[in-house]
């Protein structure tokens, strides 16, 4: 073998190393999938609500949506975390690693999903809420019965994106010493005095995503509107 792969191989790609770190990626794992989980049922969740609550049409109501909406799509995620980790328990408000970064992500994701439902909405013709309303169906049962399907339903490619990209982000869960892959393979590659923990990482993340995009696929053909 060449020197410089041998090298390579050593350094990156060391089964002694590999075997013994190993157990400590998963644990990581195991949190990075917690996380991620949490993190898609609130984000999605908090941001289909507020779409339909936009819908109402207040003017203190929307007005106070958009700024939230707005401000969490401009803020870095990793500055929310640090924000919510570091400052909060100057107002007695102290979070663990794992709260602050599923909220923050959450709260990143609700913003972006109800752009995107906010869209779907817009975009269901106006005819489909005056035919509903015209069966004696009211505002609340058009909206959930009628229009929100068809709204989910042009919206879910963007949308399966936008959870990939912010799911993604629990990485950054690592700067306030959150346990999961990238904290735990920085560790033990430290430790370990070698970065083959980095690549178990790597691999890690591509056991978790792959067939998350995968999904994400399957979902955007089946749901798709025919042509």
């Amino acid at each position: 073998m060449d020197d410089g792969l041998a090298r390579l191989v050593f350094a990156y790609f060391n089964p002694t190393v590999a075997a013994e770190w190993a157990p400590r990626i998963l644990d990581g794992v195991w949190v990075t999938i917690a996380v991620s989980l949490a993190v898609v049922a609130t984000g999605l969740a908090l941001g289909l609500a507020l779409a339909a609550l936009r819908a109402f049409r207040y003017t203190a109501v929307n007005f106070a949506i958009v700024v939230f909406v707005d401000m969490f799509r401009a803020l870095p995620p990793l500055v929310v975390i640090i924000i919510l980790f570091f400052a909060f328990p100057y107002i007695d408000l102290p979070m663990s690693a794992f709260t602050a970064t599923w909220l923050s992500l959450s709260l990143v994701l609700a913003a972006f999903a109800e752009e995107i439902w906010w869209a779907g909405i817009l975009a269901v013709p106006k005819g489909q809420w005056e035919a509903a309303r015209s069966t004696g169906l009211g505002f609340v049962s058009t909206l959930g019965f009628v229009i929100l399907p068809q709204a989910v339903r042009m919206t879910i490619p963007p949308l399966v994106n936008r959870v990939i990209a912010v799911t993604k982000g629990t990485a950054l869960g690592s700067v306030v010493a959150l346990s999961e892959i990238v904290s735990q393979a920085s560790s033990a590659a430290s430790l370990a005095g070698n970065p083959t923990p980095l690549t178990l990482g790597a691999a890690a993340y591509l056991v978790i995503f792959v067939p998350v995009v995968v999904l994400g696929r399957w979902i955007e053909t089946r749901f798709a509107w025919k042509r």
